[in-house]
Order: structure tokens, then C-alpha cells, then sequence
């Protein structure tokens, strides 16, 4: 799998893998081995990938004695990284805790499902791949825009599965960048300041939601994708192509403009959320109503 030697390839070419258009991140270099792969995490990226994860769950205290945590893995490149630092830090750790990968097919196409039982089988994932056909329920219920449908439906299949492992602990790959960008559109399109937490309690479920991904930077992942010579799944959604909103794509250029002038741009948005001065605000909202500094 991936016999690619052209050091040249444009990492962002447009893929038609799984029937869309997307931004395609392709590797730079053949497929590394198992070993060069695992090394990289530790070695050579450790500042940009491993560093900032470790930090993450220190600081948001995402794992602890005791914990089973469901790894959700999208066949994208978040996930895969997330899935393997995950097994080095069980490797590495003195915490007592245990892993469950899952995966679930919620449509994709079979040329989709191969790519990600090879990435699976060459990482050493132990991963059970589940169907759940959303894609289509989702198109049926929203048809127009079913992207927020897929996501909320994606999610409660992902707490069910991880339920019926007994685990107490899902883990998705939300990365610094996607906190980021919601963040920044919750300002820009919703009227509202909120952001994208580290963890979180699901409403539904005795299970708790981690985004050990928090500090890493999107572009850091790519890098380690590329240069590993890892063909990640881009895009597998099968119903949304030309319905996705441009809401984040623009978000995305708009940050990477500021980050030309200002490279701790992102590191304040990030701070802005963890800073939030009550006393100069208009108001608040909780789960008990609305709040107003005007009355």
C-alpha cells in the first residue's frame, strides 16, 4: 500500500474518494514501518505531537486509574494519531487503564473500508469496525444539510458502542485548530462565545467525552501523516458533497491569514477561552436561563 516515491505531491489535492470533493492530504514518502512510525511519536515529533498530548490529559486530568476509554477512530488522520498515541502512552504510563479502539462504518465505500483495514492492520490497531448506516438516515432526515444530523447521530452511535464495552471514557480527535475554529465561529455566525471543551459529561450516557487532542496543531499531524507515508482517509462522507457549509473553510483562511502577522494568534484565542473576564461582559447563559449585566 501506498507506493508513492514522488517527494513533490501536493498535500492538499482535491480527492473524489468516497464519492466528494475534498482537500486530499496525500503522503510524501512510501509507507514507513511499523517501528519508524511508532519512533517518530517519541523522537522525532515529540515536541509537536507527543508533548502537547501529554500536556492535554495532565491538564484537564483526562485519564485515571481505573478508566476504559473507547478510542473512536474515523479513518482520518486525528484519529490514527490519536490511536497511536494512546498506545504509546499505555506503553509508557504508570496509570492503570484500558483501551478499546472502535470504528464505525456508517456508509463509507468499500474502496473507503479497505484503506482503513490496511492503515488499521499495518498500525497495529486492534480496532472492531461496526456498521451503522447513518449516511443514509441522515440524508433522508436533513436532506439539504445533513451534516449536523450525521454528527449529532455519529456520536450517539459512538457513546452506545463504547457503553457496550463498559467503558467510562469516549476519546475523539478534535485538534487544537478545531477548537479554534469553532470557537471563532461561535463569535462569527451564532452570536454566542463559547468554545470547544476538553471534556464533558454526555447527557444520555454514564460516559465522559475527551479531546486528548487539544494542543496539537492540525498542521503537526499532517506532517506526521505525510512524512510516515500514511494514506488516512480525507473525506468518506457519501451525501454531502456541495451541501457542506464554507462557514469553516473560511474560518481556516481567515485564521491562517492572522497567524502571518501574529504566530501566537491561536495561542491567545485558546487563553481568550480560559480568561473570561465576568466582570466586563453583557451577559451570560446557563442551563437556568439568561443573565444580564444591563438589569
Amino acid at each position: 500500500m501506498n507506493n508513492l516515491t514522488n517527494n513533490n505531491i501536493d498535500d492538499t489535492k482535491t480527492s473524489s474518494i468516497g464519492n466528494t470533493s475534498c482537500e486530499a492530504i496525500l503522503p510524501t514518502v512510501p509507507l514507513k514501518s511499523l517501528s519508524e512510525i511508532e519512533k517518530s511519536i517519541q523522537k522525532k515529533y515529540r515536541s509537536e505531537l507527543w508533548s502537547p498530548f501529554i500536556r492535554g490529559l495532565k491538564e484537564f486530568e483526562m485519564v485515571k486509574d481505573g478508566d476504559k476509554i473507547a478510542v473512536a477512530i474515523s479513518g482520518g488522520k486525528d484519529s490514527l494519531l490519536l490511536s497511536k498515541l494512546f498506545q504509546e502512552l499505555k506503553r509508557a504510563s504508570k496509570t492503570n487503564f484500558e483501551l478499546v479502539f472502535i470504528s464505525m462504518n456508517p456508509g463509507f465505500n468499500e474502496v473507503n473500508l479497505t484503506n482503513l483495514r490496511k492503515n488499521l492492520e499495518h498500525l497495529e490497531i486492534p480496532c472492531e469496525i461496526y456498521n451503522d448506516n447513518i449516511f443514509e438516515v441522515a440524508e433522508k432526515i436533513a436532506k439539504d444539510y445533513p451534516c449536523y444530523m450525521c454528527a449529532k447521530m455519529r456520536r450517539g452511535s459512538l457513546y452506545t458502542k463504547a457503553a457496550s464495552y463498559g467503558c467510562n471514557k469516549l476519546a475523539l480527535g478534535h485538534h487544537l485548530d478545531d477548537v479554534i475554529e469553532t470557537t471563532l465561529m461561535s463569535i462569527f455566525y451564532m452570536g454566542k462565545f463559547e468554545t470547544m471543551l476538553p471534556k464533558l459529561k454526555a447527557d444520555n450516557f454514564d460516559i465522559e467525552l475527551i479531546r486528548p487532542l487539544f494542543y496539537v496543531e492540525e498542521k503537526s499531524i499532517i506532517k506526521w501523516i505525510r512524512n510516515n507515508g500514511i494514506l488516512a482517509m480525507n473525506c468518506g462522507c457519501t451525501v454531502a458533497a456541495g451541501k457542506t457549509s464554507s462557514k469553516r473553510r473560511e474560518t481556516k483562511e481567515l485564521i491562517a491569514d492572522l497567524v502571518k502577522n501574529n504566530p501566537d494568534i491561536k495561542k491567545r484565542i485558546i487563553q481568550s477561552a480560559q480568561n473570561v473576564n465576568l466582570e466586563k461582559i453583557l451577559g451570560w447563559k446557563t442551563s437556568e436561563g439568561k443573565f444580564s449585566y444591563l438589569k
